[in-house]
C-alpha cells in the first residue's frame, strides 16, 4: 500500500514537470511566432532634424520591445542636421534589431545625412529611379569639394571634411560596403543611382517595393551586435510606425521659421501686456508661444549672439514709443533686428536657413509701425491744447451760489473754488482771470482776462 502512495505520487510530480515544461515551450514558440511575423516600417522623409531623430529612436525602441524581425527604414531626405543624422545612426548600430534602410518610392533619394545612415544600416536597398550621395557637409556649401582640396582651404573646412570621410569610411568597413566610393561622396560630393550603386557594392538590393525587398533579403546573414543573424523576412507583415503628436509638434515647431515666428508673437504679446496690463490674453498667448520657441531653439544649432540682437532690437524699436529718439532707437532696433535675425541659426544649411523674405517683411513691418508712430507724436505736439490750466484762463465759468470774497464755481463741468473782488450772485457768467494753486481767480465778464 505504501509502495502504491509513493509511485502515484512521482507520477503526480513527473505530471507536474511534464505540464510546466510543455506551458514553457508553448510560450517560447508562441513568442518566437510573434517575432516571426512582422516587421516595422518607419518613413524617414523631409530634412533629417530633431524631430526625425526621436521618431527614428521611438521606432526602434518599439521594435525591440514587440520582438520585430525587422525594421524597414524608408528614406527620402535632402539631408539635415549632422546631430540628428548621428544620434539615428548611433541607434541603428546598438539595435538588436538589424535595420533596412530603404530609398524609396522612385524619384527619391538619400543625399547628405541620408547616405550615412544607409551606410549604417544593417541591409541598404534602393527603387529603381532614386539615388544615393552627395554626402559633402554643407558648411562648405556648393564648391565644397575644391575648396576643400585646396591647399588654400581653411583648418576648420579642412576638418569637417577629414571627419566626414572617416565616419562614413568606418561605416563602410563596418558594413563591408564600397569605402573609396564613399570618401568620394564626401569630399566630391559623388552621386549614384540605384542600379551603379548595386554594382559598386554601395547597397545591397533594388527592389521595386517593400514586399519585394522582404523576399531578397529572405535568407540574408547580417552582423547585429557583433554576432551573426540569419534574416527570415519571407511573408512578414509589415506594420508601419507613424508620428505621435510629439513627433508632429516638435516638426512643426523646429521648423526654424515656425520657431522664429512663435518667438517674435511671444515677444510682442508680453511686450504689450507689460505695456498695457489687463488685457491678458495678449500676455497669455506671448508667454505660450515664447516657451514653445525655447523648447524648440534647444534643439536647434541655435547663434545666441543672433538671438541677443534680436532681443536688443526689439526692445528698442518698443523703447522709441517711450522715449522718443527722432528715429535713432527705432532705426538701430531695425538694423540689430535683421542682422540678429540672419545670424540666429549657426549653420549655413539651406534647410535650416530662416527664410530671408520673412525676416526682411517683419523688419519692414515694424519699421513701418516706428514711422507711423513717430507720425503720431509730431502731429500730436502740433496740435491745440484741448484740457490743462492753461486753457482755463479765459474761459467762462458760473457761479454755484452768491459769494463775496470766496466760493464755488462750474467750469468744464468741474467744480472749483474760486475767488473775486466783488461780490456775484448765483448763476452769473463770470471769466477766469488767474489761477492760484487751486483757486481759481475769477470776475465779472467785463473785467479783462490777466495773467497768473
Amino acid at each position: 500500500m505504501l509502495r502504491t502512495r509513493h509511485s502515484l505520487h512521482r507520477r503526480l510530480a513527473l505530471m507536474v514537470v511534464l505540464a510546466g515544461l510543455s506551458m514553457l515551450v508553448a510560450g517560447v514558440v508562441a513568442a518566437g511566432g510573434a517575432r516571426s511575423d512582422r516587421a516595422l516600417l518607419l518613413q524617414l522623409k523631409g530634412p533629417i532634424g530633431p524631430a526625425s531623430s526621436a521618431y527614428v529612436l521611438r521606432g526602434l525602441a518599439y521594435a525591440r520591445a514587440q520582438s520585430m524581425r525587422v525594421v524597414i527604414l524608408r528614406i527620402d531626405t535632402p539631408g539635415g542636421l549632422d546631430t540628428s543624422m548621428r544620434a539615428i545612426i548611433q541607434a541603428i548600430l546598438a539595435s538588436p534589431v538589424p535595420v533596412v534602410s530603404y530609398v524609396s518610392p522612385g524619384g527619391a533619394h538619400a543625399a547628405s545625412a541620408g547616405t550615412y545612415i544607409l551606410y549604417a544600416s544593417h541591409i541598404a536597398a534602393m527603387a529603381p529611379g532614386t539615388n544615393v550621395g552627395a554626402a559633402t557637409p554643407v558648411q562648405l556649401g556648393a564648391g565644397g569639394s575644391s575648396e576643400a582640396n585646396s591647399e588654400h582651404g581653411s583648418t576648420m573646412e579642412r576638418k569637417m571634411v577629414n571627419d566626414a570621410v572617416a565616419y562614413i569610411r568606418s561605416l563602410a568597413k563596418l558594413r563591408q560596403r564600397n569605402a573609396d566610393w564613399a570618401e568620394q561622396a564626401v569630399r566630391g560630393a559623388a552621386s549614384l543611382p540605384a542600379d551603379q550603386a548595386l554594382k559598386m557594392d554601395v547597397i545591397d538590393v533594388v527592389a521595386d517595393n517593400v514586399a519585394q525587398l522582404l523576399h531578397d533579403i529572405d535568407g540574408r546573414s547580417v552582423m547585429v551586435q557583433g554576432r551573426l543573424v540569419v534574416l527570415h523576412t519571407g511573408g512578414l507583415h509589415v506594420q508601419p510606425l507613424e508620428p505621435d503628436w510629439h513627433n508632429r509638434l516638435l516638426a512643426t515647431i523646429t521648423d526654424p521659421n515656425v520657431a522664429y515666428v512663435l518667438m517674435l508673437i511671444g515677444i510682442y504679446g508680453l511686450f504689450f501686456e507689460l505695456v498695457s496690463p489687463g488685457h491678458i490674453l495678449p500676455g497669455v498667448a506671448g508667454a505660450i508661444c515664447l516657451i514653445l520657441a525655447l523648447y524648440a531653439f534647444q534643439t536647434l544649432p541655435v547663434n545666441y549672439a543672433g538671438l541677443a540682437l534680436i532681443l536688443l532690437g526689439v526692445g528698442f524699436m518698443v523703447a522709441e514709443a517711450f522715449v522718443p529718439s527722432f528715429g535713432a532707437l527705432g532705426i538701430g532696433g531695425v538694423i540689430a533686428f535683421v542682422t540678429g535675425s540672419i545670424l540666429l541659426m549657426d549653420t549655413d544649411s539651406p534647410l535650416y536657413r530662416i527664410s530671408r523674405p520673412l525676416i526682411f517683411g517683419v523688419a519692414i513691418v515694424s519699421a513701418g509701425l516706428i514711422i507711423a508712430l513717430m507720425t503720431l507724436i509730431l502731429r500730436a505736439r502740433r496740435r491745440p491744447l484741448v484740457s490743462g490750466s492753461e486753457l482755463l484762463i479765459g474761459a467762462l465759468a458760473e457761479v454755484v451760489d452768491s459769494f463775496d470774497g470766496r466760493g464755488l464755481v462750474r467750469i468744464q463741468g468741474e467744480i472749483w473754488q474760486a475767488c473775486g473782488a466783488q461780490p456775484l450772485r448765483k448763476g452769473e457768467q463770470v471769466r477766469v482771470i488767474g489761477r492760484d494753486g487751486l483757486v481759481l481767480k475769477v470776475a465779472s465778464q467785463s473785467t479783462p482776462v490777466a495773467s497768473r
